[in-house]
């Protein structure tokens, strides 16, 4: 599930990172690896894999080795009398002398980080706040005195373990420098969560929601349309609404439910145990979820599984990571959703 090098560009990337991060050129930093829950039905991404904690000096070391190649990109760019700015050349000059980095993504992500300014980095993988809040206080402070250009720092965390944190502690790895953690909240209502197994309920939601908020950190919380399917939808509509009015996150992100092949849900819908709302009951689903919303949040569908049209064939929403601005636009996605239902 990662990617590993040997030598002196020895350093790990794992698979996932939210499309935001992608979309920005994040810097991938590998801090855990895989999932310490691993149990939601309706996920397959590490599914396989085992939950590890990397030591402090593993992703130290990886910081530094990536400073490395950072160093050499500038070291040709004077070569070449680019001055020290980062470009194709620079890159393509490296890999002929390394050629085994051609074999690495992680070279490729380094060079499309740096070449873009460097500004952000994610902290893989689904869970890093798991690790002990010294650890990761003493991460983040590497990273940041190792890269000055860096802005924002994000990661996934999970509800539960922002609720098990202190407030103390949330609050120290946000001034070390963590400025977004990604949830999944997926669903608002209790049934459907401890029908899929995520292991916390609404209120463990709203609990770790607001602590994150209390801690300084930017908030992104993503939710997934159609997880009730035909039976549900309605509640977790509904509870959703509820819980994310509590909250008051800076971002809600929509992601469409669609089974992934080996799991549970997906089982479950081809034996004929779960129903899949169609493309108009899912505009329907969101339109009460939509209509239910009383807070200052933006709301986004930053993700091609927001695949809905409009009535030109073009994509209904806006896919921007900063989305629309509630309250002051949700007339606006409220007309588009009318839209919609006209086109789909």
């Amino acid at each position: 599930m990662s990617e590993k090098l040997t030598g002196k560009y020895d350093f790990e990337v794992g698979m996932y990172r939210p499309p935001s991060e992608g979309g920005s050129y994040s810097l991938l930093l590998r801090v855990t690896r895989n999932c310490p829950w691993n149990r939601c039905e309706f996920c397959a991404m590490y599914k396989t894999e085992k939950f590890e904690l990397r030591s402090v000096a593993e992703v130290k070391g990886d910081i530094d080795t990536i400073s490395s190649i950072c160093d050499d990109l500038k070291k040709i760019s004077w070569k070449l009398g680019y001055g020290g700015a980062i470009n194709r050349d620079s890159a393509i000059m490296l890999l002929e002398q390394k050629p085994e980095l051609n074999n690495h993504q992680g070279f490729f992500m380094v060079y499309n980080w740096v070449a873009s300014g460097g500004r952000t980095a994610f902290l893989q993988d689904a869970n890093s706040l798991i690790m002990k809040t010294d650890q990761l206080v003493e991460i983040l402070k590497h990273l940041r005195q190792t890269f000055p250009s860096i802005e924002r720092v994000t990661s996934y965390a999970r509800s539960k373990t922002l609720a098990r944190k202190k407030l103390e502690e949330l609050t120290a790895i946000c001034e070390a420098g963590l400025d977004r953690v990604h949830v999944g909240l997926e669903t608002g209502d209790d049934e459907l969560l401890k029908r899929i197994k995520k292991g916390v309920t609404g209120e463990g939601h709203i609990k770790g929601g607001k602590k994150a908020m209390a801690a300084g950190f930017q908030l992104s919380e993503y939710w997934m349309p159609g997880l009730g399917g035909k039976e549900m939808w309605e509640n977790h509509a509904k509870h959703t609404a509820t819980v994310l009015n509590e909250i008051n996150p800076h971002y809600i992100r929509s992601r469409p439910f669609h089974p992934p092949p080996g799991t549970p849900m997906y089982e479950r819908n081809e034996n004929g145990g779960f129903e899949m709302l169609t493309s108009h009951e899912l505009l329907i689903e969101l339109k009460v979820m939509m209509e239910s919303l009383n807070f200052t949040s933006k709301v986004c569908f930053d993700h091609a599984g927001n695949y809905w049209l409009n009535s030109r064939g073009g994509l209904l929403f806006s896919q921007s990571y900063e989305g629309y601005q509630f309250p002051e636009e949700k007339p606006v996605v409220l007309g588009l959703i009318d839209e919609g239902l006209q086109a789909n």
